[in-house]
């Protein structure tokens, strides 16, 4: 893990910042992988789904790429298009990320354990 340096203000003196985590997964694309899930095992096309939600196929292929952010209007659309809740989508997905956020810590103590 790396250190910052954080300036807390022109009348301070610096001090490091916290050791910050590894990189994890933006929300928005743990949100897209998790609605493109959502949709594969539903049995809908994308076309299908977009129709429902009354959104344009193309930007829920952008949602469930995770190239755009997904209002809370739009994802309880989508949701309700496939019959499951906003909050199973919003918790998988952070379950999704705290996986991904746990191998990739795993794995940087893995590589500096070897290197030591």
């Amino acid at each position: 893990m790396s250190q910052q340096t954080v300036l807390t203000g022109p009348k301070f003196a610096e001090r490091p910042a916290p050791l910050l985590p590894p990189e994890e997964p933006l929300l928005r694309e743990a949100l897209g992988s998790t609605l493109r899930d959502y949709r594969g095992q539903s049995g809908f096309s994308l076309r299908e789904l977009a129709s429902l939600a009354n959104v344009s196929p193309g930007y829920l292929s952008e949602l469930e790429r995770g190239r755009k952010e997904v209002s809370s209007e739009l994802l309880a659309s989508v949701c309700h298009a496939m019959g499951v809740s906003v909050a199973s989508v919003i918790l998988e997905a952070a379950s999704m990320m705290a996986l991904d956020a746990a191998a990739a810590e795993l794995a940087a103590d893995m590589a500096s354990r070897a290197g030591a």
